[in-house]
Order: C-alpha cells, then sequence, then structure tokens
C-alpha cells in the first residue's frame, strides 16, 4: 500500500446506534495516523452498484459520535453477488479499481460479513466491524448498538410494568433478535420482567398461563418479555414474507398471538406491545459510543497494519481481531448453560 491509502468504508444491514461513532473513529484514525483519503459508499454495497460514494473528511465526521442511524445510508438487501436476479460483483469490483481504493472497511452484521469476505477473496483487502442490535455474532462478546436496545427495552418494560400493576394485567412486550434471545434476555433482565421468552428455549403456554394465574391470585400482575423469534407450537410468525432471496422472512407478530393463546387461560386482561423499530433508532448509550470508538480506531490500526480478511472483536475486556471467514454467513444463539440465564433462573424468572 501506497505512502497515502484511499480507503472506503460503509455501512450494510439494517441502522443501528454507534455507526456514526464507528465512522468517525475509523476516519479520524486513518487520517491523523497515515494521511488516508476515506471515501464513504452509499446505502452499503448498494453503492458499488449504483456508483455512489462522497469523500468524508475529518469535518465531515464532526459533531456525529452521539447521532443515531447511519450518515452514510445503508442497505438491508443488496448483494452484489445476486442483486436483482444478475451477479453484478465484476462491475463493482470495476468500479472500486476506478476509485483507486486500496481497501475496505465494512461495517455490519453476519449478512454484512459474508458479503465483505467474498470481496476478499476478488482481492478487495477488507477489514470488518461487527453491528447488530441482534448480538448474535460469532466471535465478538458484544456488538455494538445491542447495549442501545437493550436500554430502550428495559425502559418500555418499566413504563408497561407501572400500567400493569395498576390493572392487575398480564403485559406482554416483544422484541426484535430474529432468531437470537440476546434482546430479550438482557433487557428483560434490565426490566424485571417476570417471564422471559427466547427462541433457543421451548416454552409451555400451560406454564405461562399457570404463573399468570398465580400472580393474580394475590392481586398482582405479571411482566412478559419475549423475542420476535419465539415459536408458537414449533412455528415462528412471520409478519412479512421478502421476494429477495438475499433476505430471510420478517418475523414479528409472536406477542399478539401469544396474547391471543393466552387470554382463554387466566382471568385477567392480557395485552401485548411490538416494540419494533423503536430499539433500533436514537442516540447511542455511553457505553456503544466507547465500542464504537474502539473499534473503529482498531479497525484502522489493522489496514494500517495491512492485516486484511479480519473483522474486529470483543473478548473479554480487550479488543481484538478473528478470521472474517470465522464470522461469515454465522450466527451465536444464547448457549443453554449461559450465566444471564442462570441470572434469570437464580431470581425467580420464567424461562418457558
Amino acid at each position: 500500500m501506497h505512502a497515502a491509502p484511499h480507503i472506503a468504508i460503509l455501512t450494510g444491514g439494517g441502522d443501528c446506534p454507534g455507526l456514526n461513532a464507528v465512522i468517525r473513529a475509523v476516519t479520524l484514525a486513518l487520517v491523523r495516523g497515515c494521511g488516508a483519503r476515506i471515501t464513504g459508499i452509499e446505502r452499503g454495497f448498494h453503492g458499488l452498484v449504483a456508483r455512489r460514494v462522497r469523500p468524508l473528511a475529518t469535518a465531515d465526521v464532526a459533531g456525529i459520535l452521539a447521532q443515531g442511524g447511519t450518515i452514510l445510508g445503508t442497505h438491508n438487501r443488496c448483494d452484489p453477488f445476486r442483486w436483482e436476479g444478475a451477479d453484478h460483483s465484476a462491475a463493482a469490483m470495476d468500479y472500486v479499481r476506478e476509485l483507486g481504493i486500496d481497501a475496505l472497511v465494512a461495517i455490519g452484521g453476519d449478512g454484512t460479513m459474508q458479503i465483505a469476505e467474498r470481496f476478499q477473496q476478488l482481492g478487495l483487502p477488507v477489514v470488518g466491524v461487527p453491528k447488530t442490535i441482534d448480538n448474535d455474532l460469532p466471535a465478538t462478546d458484544r456488538c455494538f448498538g445491542f447495549d442501545s436496545a437493550v436500554a430502550v427495552v428495559a425502559e418500555a418494560l418499566d413504563r408497561l410494568a407501572t400500567t400493569a400493576r395498576s390493572h392487575g394485567r398480564v403485559m406482554i412486550l416483544e422484541t426484535m433478535g430474529r432468531n437470537a434471545g440476546w434482546i430479550a434476555l438482557e433487557g428483560g433482565l434490565a426490566g424485571g420482567a417476570d417471564a422471559i421468552l427466547i427462541p433457543e428455549r421451548t416454552f409451555s403456554l400451560q406454564a405461562l398461563a399457570e404463573r399468570a394465574r398465580e400472580r393474580e391470585s394475590v392481586g398482582s400482575s405479571l411482566l412478559v418479555c419475549m423475542a420476535e423469534g419465539v415459536r408458537i407450537d414449533g412455528e415462528a410468525v412471520v409478519r412479512e414474507h421478502v421476494a429477495d432471496p438475499a433476505a430471510s422472512a420478517r418475523l414479528g407478530g409472536v406477542g399478539a398471538v401469544l396474547q391471543q393463546r393466552l387470554q382463554p387461560l387466566v382471568g385477567c386482561e392480557v395485552r401485548s406491545t411490538l416494540l419494533g423499530h423503536v430499539q433500533r433508532g436514537g442516540t447511542p448509550t455511553a457505553f456503544d459510543r466507547v465500542l464504537a470508538t474502539r473499534y473503529g480506531v482498531h479497525a484502522a490500526e489493522l489496514v494500517a497494519a495491512g492485516r486484511f480478511g479480519r473483522m474486529v472483536a470483543l473478548q473479554g475486556d480487550s479488543v481484538t481481531s478473528v478470521p472474517l471467514v470465522d464470522v461469515a454467513g454465522r450466527s451465536r444463539p444464547v448457549p443453554a448453560d449461559h450465566e444471564l440465564l442462570r441470572a434469570a433462573l437464580g431470581t425467580g424468572v420464567l424461562l418457558g
């Protein structure tokens, strides 16, 4: 790589708090460290197909640390290797060479890492940064955006708890998370949920109804936190089927289904709340701002050192990196023996 490298940055997949903090950290660290020229690719990998980029200077990233979303925009469907029925990867690589890009910092989740790894194989040096509110990427203990989502869930549960107690109701809160239960589990613990339902564990409707009746008999309420990927009678509840083969069916509505199933089994009123995209938006928590900054600086260090084909990761208290190929297209469910599950059971939370 020559003395003044040209580095591209993109944010792929869904938006989440902390993306701008990473963009800021990567840009500042590379400009200050090696005088790099930075180009932002707009709307994720779609920008390589649509040929949409913009320069990023230090002034462009000023004041964005606490800003939610991503100044570059994102796209959660465009895989250049199979976009709109065709493979656009060769054209994307031609555009990369036309721009004179030396390396790419790809910020995203499992799908983004999988696409990034394929571009790495085509000869584009890549460093990945793990982003997902679902916290389900392997080889890293924490993804930025997760803490912010958990904070939203905890606040929502705090608010639902007061109305649940006032009316003696069962209140169900449905969180995001796809097929992983991390948001519901940690958010439920933080918000004092009485029952936490996650996709990794089967649950008994009768056991939940019994717990609700027990609480009802003493004039109390029941607060349920459940992940969108929880299966009812072995089936996930799908809100929408997406035609794009690169995307999976969109989950949503399992809370309403549980409400319908539970209501005939209890005497009190059952209500459900779908929290939805509120979990993705807004400013990042202090934890996520710091983690995103650490990730961005470490990604810049990997670029400067020529250590490509790797993803930044948090392991314990240390930021390190792992081979991108070990992460691409994989997910990390909640382990059956995870300490958070033991903490929930130890405090009397119903886990199914």
